[in-house]
């Protein structure tokens, strides 16, 4: 199975901090954002890995890329542990970019990779979205899409003041964790929301979606919303969702990403203990 990670965001949110990065390339710990999702598809198996990008995300391109120079220095300086790991980036995975010449939503950014996904189920994962989980969230949706042979969704439940942030999901539960999903809304008004029930950033598509995506109405801003282009399909064909085992850190926002920071350094064990005592030691003085 190939994978789908769209990167051609703007990152508005993050303003002055992505005037020249790519969000995607925010440093979280110790490596970029999407780096956690490229690994993500890795230990999944998938090793076919398609980058949509935009003319000012070539940070991520170079990310991913040989660096002769940097090497050099390295190995002239002996630093063997640290030219093993940027070795290891550019090696890790067969990844493709397709630029996005135009900024027209999630969907039309899913179908920039149709020529290269061809006629075959793909993951599609948000270059911005890092789980932390036993299975990888989307190896969960590959077992379920080999037993169901359709379109599944991570999905997660959510605060109900938080719905209008997402798109949500109405469905029939089947078994313990998965939904056959009845309706999406994308990013309704809490008192009118299906249910809590949030559309999780990484998805197993059936090709069929592309054909779906060329016939959605453009919305907000001229977007093609991948949410609109899924209730498109699911007339088509039954599309499942499934409440995934894990816990997502949404790099949506400064706050999602401080957050994620913070947890995601408490749990590495090279900066845990230091940075607790750091911690506890400024709620001591007030801070």
């Amino acid at each position: 199975m190939k994978a789908v990670i769209p990167a051609a965001g703007w990152g508005l949110r993050f303003l002055p901090l992505t005037k020249e990065q790519p969000k995607e390339m925010l440093p979280v710990v110790d490596k970029p954002t999407i780096q956690y999702v490229v690994e993500e598809a890795l230990d999944s198996g998938i090793t076919d890995i398609v980058i949509i990008t935009g003319r000012h995300k070539r940070g991520i391109e170079d990310h991913f890329d040989r660096s002769y120079e940097l090497e050099s220095i390295l190995e002239r300086g002996n630093k063997t542990e640290y030219l093993r790991q940027v070795r290891e980036i550019s090696s890790m995975a067969d990844i493709h970019f397709i630029r996005q010449k135009e900024q027209k939503g999630l969907g039309d950014a899913v179908r920039m990779a149709r020529q290269h996904v061809g006629d075959e189920p793909f993951a599609v994962m948000l270059g911005d979205t890092i789980y932390r989980s036993k299975v990888p969230v989307v190896k969960q949706l590959m077992n379920v899409h080999e037993r169901t042979g359709r379109s599944v969704i991570a999905i997660e439940p959510v605060p109900r003041e938080k719905v209008k942030d997402y798109g949500i999901v109405k469905g029939q539960q089947i078994e313990p964790d998965l939904v056959l999903i009845d309706d999406l809304v994308e990013k309704p008004h809490p008192e009118l929301a299906p249910s809590n029930l949030a559309i999780a950033g990484t998805y197993v598509l059936t090709p069929a979606i592309f054909d779906c995506i060329e016939h959605t109405t453009p919305g907000l801003n001229g977007e093609v919303q991948l949410t609109d282009a899924l209730r498109l399909l699911r007339m088509r064909e039954e599309i499942y969702g499934w409440r995934f085992e894990g816990k997502r850190y949404d790099i949506g926002d400064m706050l999602g990403w401080l957050k994620t920071q913070c947890e995601l350094a408490l749990a590495n064990p090279a900066y845990a203990a230091p940075l607790r005592a750091h911690m506890e030691q400024l709620l001591k003085e007030g801070r």
